[in-house]
Formats: structure tokens, C-alpha cells, sequence
């Protein structure tokens, strides 16, 4: 995907700009999509309206993002904590987003656990879990 077609998720920016820092050096691409391999698998260990529990394929993924900066607006990302497994190709991300939910104003501040898997230097498997108590705080 040419880099000027990205700029519909600029609202998300913070997201993807602390998932490259955490995989600094061990994936290749500029941009979070770009590092993603084109038969990529996501599991998202939450439950979220609208969301899907599973993704497949890396253009299904940024299908699933594309609507996201209608509804949220990260200034953010911080608190990154990278974590090593045992396995090399594992990458295990805790980190942390803030925002503004745009219909309501409301402050957005989310935190993630991502384990991602890395083969030939791209993202294959992914598995996120989230805490939703940091939704919506005032």
C-alpha cells in the first residue's frame, strides 16, 4: 500500500508509531502495516462491539482499521514494556493509548498486551488482550 493511502489512519498514529518502537529492529517497514506478512493471523482476546475476535490476512487488517479514526482520536502512546520470550521469534508489547472519543469527547486511554510472532522479519501471528476499566475516563 503506497504510503499516501495510510494517511486515512492518521487518527491512529500513536497506535502504530509504540507497536514499531516495541518491534524496533526486529521487523522491516516503515509504517505498522508494512511490517505486517500478507497472510497474517490476529487474535483479539477481548470482546468488543463490532470487533472481530479473529483477522486474517493483512489486508483484511487494515480493512478492520479503516472506520477506526471516524470514532477515536489518539494524541498518544506510552508506558512501553518490551518483553523477550524464549522463543526469538516472539515478541511479547504491554503499552498503553490516549485519545478522545470523538462523538462524546470523553478521554480514550486503553492499555494492550500484544504477543506477536515474527517470521522473515515480518509480523505473522498476533494475539492482543486489553483492559477496558481505562475506557472512557474522565
Amino acid at each position: 500500500m503506497p504510503k499516501a493511502d495510510y494517511a486515512v489512519f492518521e487518527a491512529l498514529n500513536p497506535f502504530f508509531e509504540i507497536i514499531q518502537k516495541g518491534l524496533s529492529g526486529l521487523v522491516d517497514g516503515e509504517h505498522y502495516f508494512d511490517t505486517i506478512a500478507d497472510d497474517a493471523f490476529f487474535e483479539f482476546r477481548y470482546h468488543f462491539p463490532g470487533w472481530p475476535l479473529t483477522i486474517r490476512g493483512r489486508a483484511n487488517l487494515i480493512a478492520s482499521f479503516s472506520g477506526y479514526g471516524k470514532t477515536i482520536k489518539l494524541h498518544s502512546g506510552d508506558a512501553l514494556v518490551v518483553h523477550r520470550s524464549q522463543d526469538n521469534r516472539v515478541v511479547i508489547l504491554e503499552y498503553e493509548v490516549h485519545g478522545k472519543i470523538l462523538s462524546t469527547g470523553i478521554s480514550y486511554d486503553n492499555r494492550f498486551i500484544s504477543v506477536v510472532t515474527i517470521e522473515k522479519r515480518r509480523s505473522c501471528i498476533g494475539e492482543t488482550t486489553w483492559t477496558p476499566w481505562l475506557l472512557g475516563r474522565r
